[in-house]
């Protein structure tokens, strides 16, 4: 996909998280392009928020690369993007690999958490590749206009999660899993009208590096990837509609990404093939915004 001048038609979606199926474009989370290779035969992975976006998108890889995927969504909010994810990945899987599954979880909540994994263990019987990627966000024009209720909501989703998801997880893990967090650009460069989300994700920078050093011993490696502008329902569900037509084209490649481009960042990742002397990382599919992080 070149750079160059983008613009998307002005929408706005009122709820949270948004849906995929209800955006023009729709955001693309596969191309014909790309050539998989077996890199994750065998492979049991849980994909957090993996009903639409990034999350899709990588599901949709890993399922490609060889890989038995569960992934988490939002019941009530995210079902019918929750069946469609579900029956692209049934489509993508390598003819070895488990049918997929999709669990419906609210994962602020430890004791969700707990049960997430405790699903996905019973059936596949263990996790080689945790992605904790839930998030959700909201803009505001001052620290003054948010409360406890949603700072303590935003923190729950997007940094609570990954550190309950990944402790119980950890049991079911061996030497040689995987452990990606999905960051942002923002922990890097700020953004003043997403603060609290903005705060979680530098939040997840530090627990990525901090939890590398922990579980290195074990032979677990814990990475990230820090996307930029891309087109994925967050967005719609975030800002205005004059805003949303001109996202992504402050980037120097003008345009926002899509959930194609990031995906394979986290397949790389997660091959002992491909990153087997990488821990305590972050990778930037950004549009060339340099980060120096």
């Amino acid at each position: 996909m070149a750079s160059g001048e983008q613009k998307f038609p002005p929408q706005q979606q009122q709820t949270q998280p948004g849906k995929e199926h209800a955006m023009t474009p729709v955001p693309q989370f596969t191309s014909p392009d790309y050539k998989p290779s077996n890199k994750l035969q065998g492979k049991i992975a849980l994909v957090t928020g993996g009903d639409s976006g990034i999350g899709r998108a990588v599901c949709n890889l890993f399922a490609l690369e060889g890989a038995t995927v569960a992934f988490t969504y939002v019941k009530g909010h995210e079902d019918k993007d929750a069946r469609d994810t579900l029956e692209m990945i049934k489509r993508a899987k390598t003819s070895d690999a488990k049918d997929p599954m999709a669990i419906a979880s609210d994962l602020g909540y430890d004791e969700n958490c707990k049960r997430v994994v405790d699903e996905v263990v019973s059936a596949y019987g263990c996790i080689d590749i945790l992605v904790n990627n839930a998030a959700e966000q909201y803009e505001c024009g001052t620290v003054e206009d948010i409360d406890e209720p949603r700072l303590e909501r935003v923190f729950r989703t997007n940094i609570f999660s990954y550190f309950f998801t990944a402790r119980h997880a950890l049991k079911h893990m061996k030497e040689g899993s995987s452990i990606i967090n999905t960051t942002s650009v923002n922990a890097y460069k700020g953004h003043a009208k997403l603060l609290d989300y903005t705060s979680t994700k530098g939040a997840i920078v530090a627990y990525t590096r901090g939890l590398a050093l922990q579980l290195v011993s074990k032979g677990i490696r814990v990475n990230g990837v820090a996307p930029g502008p891309i087109w994925t329902p967050l967005i719609p569900a975030s800002f205005k509609e004059e805003e949303t037509a001109q996202f992504g084209a402050q980037v120097p490649m003008k345009r926002a990404g899509q959930p194609i481009e990031v995906a394979p960042s986290y397949v790389f990742l997660a091959s002992n093939q491909c990153s087997s002397y990488i821990t305590g990382q972050v990778l930037h599919p950004n549009g060339g915004t340099v980060v120096n992080g």
